[in-house]
């Protein structure tokens, strides 16, 4: 395969960031965020710096699973706007050199889709391959032990054909059957259809689930060494996900991308508790998904011995030409200032230069900019189905919050008379507008960071080596010249570095400041240095 380089590869050396569409800007005044509402903003996405936006679901769905319950692959969902706005919103953040991003979901459908509305008509039905179907065991119970990630069976006996059809998510979201070839034909045009509209490329839904194993073989009982929420389903998902022959579907997905100039960008969300499992979704030649999420950093404690361990098992076991891919909020798994430093400002700085610092491509969640919080959700408020399911729990609504623009009534996201369709967090408190207005702001450093990225090549394009550290303290070198010293605990600490110059630190006093040999951290400080 062609290696490419340059503008091809943009990805490789840009920061990219997640849109959750319905929660970031409220174009019309109807409560909801929307494509227009993007549009608007684009100009804080081109001042903050970052070269590609990730948009979570945008296409036609019921939302029970808010977007991740598709109905059809080739349009925009009314409540976000039309082709026409995708088209738009497509053509003016390329003016400002920012890249457009779809999810695509390609594990199941909803079961509104009319692909699945003819499957159940009949075992005959032209669309009946497409899902997988099985027959009850003997006492009539289903076909195997699977369990749908979000909680009992995955799955649902139809009574009109007498035949069980698999969800491993919910039982309105029905799995499609990658063993179909009619299935893998027409994902392959889903995916020209939006790169002819000059879509970026994908970030692929449940990326390491897309195919299940042909036997449909019970999965094995989980063990103590598993992590906490596959002990929490009780079984290893070895058949029904994580299976081998999904290779095969992405190595020709990547084919079909690098056809296009510049080609599309494959982003896999990929849940594998292996890392060195994780590292096979690149291809052993680099043929399949270009970056893929690795929750591993993710899921880890904000300990420097924690995340140290995570970054040096993944640049073991990547190919050195892979690029490794660091997130540490997303729309599921909750903001990182509450998860990884309970609310602390401080802590959420250090994280920060972490994620913009490390080798490899960042993502950063919309409000991350400026320490976004989780905000809690009253039972009557809950949105999300699994949050219903869960009650009093919120599931992932706490997260999925609007963006915080303005203190003022709305938030900046709707007008203040409006009820957004999910409660908004204290504004008041943090805010892009209050932010934007103090250079000393977690906002800025982050700009700053992204800008610190742009123009140091070592910072792009560098490798990452460890340097020796003590404890509570995370230090590595990007090149010969750039490292990156944290103090990831309450105590202060000091790392020996030799002479250097402070680039960037979190706190924004010190930067420029001149280093002999010692560089004093105290608590949650952090720093990137020159080395002299």
């Amino acid at each position: 395969m062609t290696q490419r380089s340059g503008a091809d590869r943009w990805w490789r050396e840009g920061v990219l960031y997640q849109i959750y569409v319905r929660s970031f800007a409220d174009s019309n005044g109807d409560g909801i965020g929307d494509l227009q509402g993007v549009i608007d903003r684009l100009d804080h996405l081109e001042w903050l710096g970052v070269d590609g936006v990730w948009l979570s679901p945008t296409m036609p769905s019921p939302n029970l699973d808010w977007g991740y319950d598709v109905a059809d692959f080739r349009d925009v969902d009314p409540d976000l706007g039309d082709l026409e706005t995708l088209d738009r919103l497509v053509a003016e953040a390329g003016k400002r050199g920012i890249r457009i991003l779809l999810d695509l979901v390609p594990n199941h459908t909803s079961d509104r889709h009319p692909w699945f509305v003819d499957a159940r008509s009949t075992r005959d039905a032209e669309h009946r391959d497409w899902y997988v179907w099985a027959d009850p065991r003997p006492d009539g119970s289903p076909p195997n032990n699977w369990v749908s990630i979000f909680g009992g069976p995955a799955w649902e006996l139809d009574p009109a054909t007498g035949q069980y059809f698999l969800h491993n998510f919910l039982v309105e979201q029905p799995d499609l059957n990658w063993w179909n070839d009619d299935v893998r034909r027409e994902f392959d045009d889903i995916i020209r259809f939006w790169l002819d509209r000059g879509i970026a490329g994908f970030r692929i839904d449940v990326a390491q689930g897309l195919i299940n194993d042909r036997e449909l073989r019970d999965d094995p009982p989980a063990t103590e060494e598993d992590p906490p929420d596959i002990r929490r389903r009780g079984l290893r998902p070895v058949h029904s996900m994580n299976r081998p022959e999904a290779h095969e579907i992405y190595r020709r997905w990547r084919t079909i991308t690098d056809d296009y100039d510049p080609p599309g960008l494959l982003v896999g969300e990929t849940w594998v508790p292996s890392i060195e499992r994780w590292a096979l979704y690149y291809g052993l030649a680099e043929d399949e998904l270009h970056l893929c999420f690795n929750f591993a950093l993710v899921f880890a404690d904000l300990r420097a011995e924690d995340l140290r361990a995570v970054v040096e098992l993944t640049e073991r076991v990547l190919n050195p030409q892979a690029q490794p891919v660091w997130t540490a909020s997303n729309h599921d798994v909750g903001r990182f200032p509450t998860r990884w430093c309970g609310g602390r400002e401080d802590a959420s700085r250090t994280a920060l230069m972490a994620l913009l610092t490390l080798r490899g491509t960042p993502f950063l969640y919309y409000g991350d900019e400026i320490g976004m919080t989780d905000v809690p959700i009253a039972e009557g408020d809950v949105r999300d189905t699994v949050g219903v399911r869960l009650a009093p729990d919120a599931g992932r609504d706490p997260c999925r919050t609007p963006m915080q623009w303005s203190g003022e009534p709305g938030a900046g996201f709707t007008r203040g008379d409006v009820r957004p369709w999910i409660p908004i967090g204290d504004a008041a408190a943090r805010n892009v507008e209050d932010q934007r207005a103090d250079p000393n702001s977690m906002l800025h450093l982050c700009r700053d960071l992204v800008a610190l990225r742009r123009n140091t090549p070592e910072l792009r394009s560098g490798g990452y080596a460890a340097l020796p550290s003590p404890p509570g303290i995370w230090a590595w070198r990007r090149g010969d010249r750039t490292a990156v010293a944290l103090n990831l605990s309450d105590e202060p600490g000091a790392i020996t570095l030799g002479p250097a110059g402070v680039l960037l630190a979190t706190d924004r006093a010190r930067d420029g400041e001149a280093v002999r040999t010692d560089l004093s951290l105290g608590p949650w400080q952090g720093a990137v240095l020159r080395l002299d």
